[in-house]
C-alpha cells in the first residue's frame, strides 16, 4: 500500500465539526488511536489531528499524566523592567507607565487591534476560530480548517477588538498546510509584523493571541518548546492531510485559538496557532490545554499567504513519488516514481530509501513529507538514499502540485 507524495491522506478518525447553535467549539471528540501518544488537535475546530514521528526514531511524545501546561504567569525574559529602587516617592510611583515597554501587557495592547475573532458557517457546519491581519487594505490569515468551510456557500463573520464586525470573503486556502486568507472590505487596518521563524531557538518566549472557546482577545505566554516537530492534521470533510514543520510551544493553546498569531518578545508574528495535543486517545480526557501547542512557522505561512492572495491559490512543493505506509523506518521507502517528476529526473527509484533531507536524519514518511512542504516548489533539495546497501546523494528539483 503506497500513499502520493503530495497532499497525504494518513488514517485519523475525524469528529463531527460543531452545529449551528452550539458552543464554540465543545470539548473535541476521538481522535486517532495512535497509542500510547497523546492525540493532537487543531484547536479552532473538532477537527482531529495526530502528532507523528516527533523524537527522532521514537515516533511519540512521551507526557507524563500529571503535567498540565504551566505557561501562565510566564514573564517574557526579555521584558525591559525598570530599575529596582527602595527611595520611590509617591509622586514617582504616581508618573511611572501603566504598562512598560517591551513588557507581555505593552505586546498585548499594541498587537490585539490586530488580531480577529471569525465566526464560520458553512453547509452544515458552524464555529469559531481566530486570525491576524496582514494588511491595512483587510488581508487576514487564518487556518484552512478555520474558514475553509465557507466555500460551500458558507459566510465569515469577522468581530475585531473594538467590537465592531465585517463580512469576511474567503479568498482562498491551501490544505496541505492548512493555511486561507480572508478579505474584508475596510481600510486603514492595523497589520501585524511578520518575523524570521528561522531564526528561532528553543527556549525564546512566544505570546499566543487569539479566541480560545470564544473568549476573544485572549493572551497566553510561555516559550518555544521544540523546533521542527513533524506535525499531520487531518479533516474529514476535505479528505486531506495537512503536513506541519511545526513550531512546540508551552504557551496555553485551546480551541478556538486557531488561526490566531504566535508571537516573538518583540511582537512580531513568527507562528500560525494551529493543534493541540491532548492526553486521551478517546478524546475525552484532558482536551484543553496540557502546553503542548504547535504553530505553523510564518515562514512557510507567509509563502502560501502571499500566493493566495495573488492567484486565490497556492502550490505545494513534491519531489514525486509515492512512499510505502508499510515500511516502519528509520528512512521512508520509495513505493513509485511519478512520470515526468524531478525524482524520476534525479534517478530516484522504487524500493529506494530515504534517510536523510538535507543532511536531516529522517525517521519515518512523515518526517519527510514534512520536510519537502517546508519549501517551495522550485528549491532543490539534496536525498540521502540507501540503494542494495550502498548510500549516495541525490540532488532533486521540486516541482508544484496546486491545491
Amino acid at each position: 500500500m503506497s500513499t502520493p507524495f503530495g497532499p497525504g491522506n494518513g488514517p485519523v478518525v475525524y469528529p463531527e465539526y460543531p452545529q449551528s447553535g452550539q458552543p464554540s467549539y465543545p470539548p473535541l471528540g476521538p481522535t486517532a488511536d495512535v497509542p500510547p501518544a497523546p492525540a493532537a488537535k487543531r484547536s479552532g475546530s473538532n477537527t482531529a489531528v495526530k502528532v507523528v514521528g516527533l523524537l527522532a526514531g521514537a515516533g511519540i511524545i512521551a507526557v507524563s499524566a500529571g503535567v498540565i501546561g504551566g505557561a501562565t504567569g510566564y514573564v517574557i525574559a526579555r521584558e525591559q523592567l525598570p530599575a529596582a529602587s527602595s527611595s520611590i516617592t509617591a509622586e514617582q510611583a504616581v508618573a511611572l507607565p501603566s504598562t512598560v515597554p517591551g513588557s507581555i501587557s505593552a505586546i498585548a495592547a499594541k498587537v490585539q487591534p490586530s488580531v480577529v475573532q471569525l465566526n464560520v458557517t458553512g453547509g452544515q457546519e458552524s464555529g469559531t476560530g481566530s486570525g491576524f491581519i496582514i494588511s491595512s487594505d483587510g488581508y487576514i490569515v487564518t487556518n484552512n480548517h478555520v474558514a475553509g468551510v465557507a466555500a460551500q456557500g458558507g459566510s465569515i463573520e469577522v468581530a475585531f477588538s473594538d467590537g465592531s464586525t465585517a463580512q469576511g470573503k474567503l479568498v482562498g486556502a491551501n490544505a496541505d498546510y492548512d493555511i486561507a486568507v480572508v478579505k474584508v472590505d475596510k481600510t486603514g487596518l492595523p497589520a501585524l509584523t511578520l518575523g524570521d521563524s528561522s531564526a528561532l531557538a528553543v527556549g525564546d518566549s512566544v505570546i499566543a493571541i487569539g479566541s480560545p472557546l470564544g473568549l476573544s482577545g485572549t493572551v497566553t505566554t510561555g516559550i518555544v518548546s521544540a523546533l521542527n516537530r513533524p506535525v499531520t492534521a487531518g479533516g474529514a470533510e476535505t479528505g486531506t492531510t495537512s503536513y506541519i514543520d511545526a513550531i512546540q510551544t508551552d504557551a496555553a493553546i485551546n480551541p478556538g485559538n486557531s488561526g490566531g498569531p504566535l508571537l516573538d518578545g518583540n511582537g512580531n508574528v513568527i507562528g500560525v496557532n494551529s493543534a493541540i495535543a491532548t492526553m486521551g486517545s478517546d478524546g475525552t480526557s484532558q482536551t484543553g490545554s496540557i502546553g503542548l501547542g504547535f504553530a505553523i512557522p510564518i515562514d512557510t505561512a507567509k509563502r502560501v499567504a502571499d500566493e493566495i492572495v495573488k492567484t486565490g491559490s497556492a502550490s505545494t512543493p513534491v519531489i514525486g513519488v509515492s512512499l510505502d505506509q508499510q515500511y516502519d523506518g528509520p528512512g521512508a521507502r520509495v513505493a513509485e516514481v511519478t512520470a515526468g517528476s524531478g525524482a524520476e529526473a534525479a534517478g530516484l527509484q522504487p524500493g529506494d530509501v530515504i534517510t536523510k533531507v538535507d543532511g536531516q536524519v529522517m525517521s519515518d514518511s512523515t518526517q519527510v513529507i514534512v520536510s519537502i512542504r517546508a519549501k517551495a516548489p522550485g528549491d532543490s533539495v539534496t536525498l540521502t538514499i540507501e540503494r542494495n546497501g550502498s548510500t549516495q546523494d541525490v540532488p532533486v528539483t521540486l516541482k508544484a502540485s496546486s491545491s
